[in-house]
C-alpha cells in the first residue's frame, strides 16, 4: 500500500524525493534499503540504523541533522509496510507528547532485469502537518534527495562488483 492509499492526506504535506533511475535490480536496492546495519556505510542522512525487517518493528535511527551541522538527532518510527523489492515504509504514529504523525515510503519501481527507479516520500499528517511541512520540508526534502543520489551509487557499486566476479 503506497502512502495515499486510504488515508486521508493533504498533498501539500507530503515532501518527494528526486526519482533516480538505477543502473542495478531491484533485488539490490532492497537488499540495501533492508540491510539496516549498513545504512552509515552509505546514508548522508541515517547515518546509523537499527531495527528487524518486520510490521511494527521499532526502526532506531541516528540522523544528520540539516540545520545545524555536525548535530546528530535520535529517531525512532515503526515499520508499517513490505513489499519485498517495492516497497518500505515507516511511521511515526500521533503521540499527545509529539502530536507529529508521519510516514515514510520508500519506493522501488523495477524497470527491468537490471535497471528500477526508486524515490521516497514522507508524508506529515494530522492537524500539524502544515506545520511540520513548513518548519523541515525543505531540509527533509534535500536530505531524501541526498539520500536517492547514495542509494543509486551504492547500488550501481554493488551490481558492477557481482557482474565483474
Amino acid at each position: 500500500m503506497a502512502l495515499t492509499d486510504g488515508m486521508d492526506l493533504d498533498p501539500a504535506n507530503v515532501v518527494r524525493s528526486e526519482r533516480v533511475e538505477i543502473d542495478a535490480p531491484a533485488a539490490i536496492v532492497w537488499e540495501i534499503l533492508t540491510d539496516f546495519a549498513n545504512y552509515k556505510a552509505w546514508n548522508p542522512f541515517c547515518i546509523d540504523c537499527d531495527s528487524r525487517l518486520e510490521i511494527g518493528a521499532a526502526v532506531n535511527m541516528k540522523l544528520a541533522s540539516y540545520t545545524v551541522p555536525g548535530q546528530v538527532v535520535d529517531n525512532v518510527e515503526y515499520i508499517c509496510a513490505i513489499e519485498p523489492e517495492r516497497l518500505i515504509s515507516w511511521e511515526l504514529p500521533f503521540m499527545e507528547i509529539w502530536p507529529y504523525p508521519a510516514r515514510r515510503d520508500q519506493i522501488i519501481e523495477p524497470l527491468g532485469p537490471d535497471r528500477c527507479a526508486y524515490n521516497s516520500t514522507d508524508a506529515f499528517f494530522g492537524d500539524n502537518g502544515i506545520h511540520v511541512m513548513r518548519f523541515c520540508g525543505d531540509w527533509v526534502k534535500r536530505a531524501f534527495d541526498d539520500t536517492a543520489r547514495a542509494l543509486k551509487a551504492r547500488a550501481e557499486a554493488i551490481h558492477s562488483e557481482r557482474k565483474a566476479a
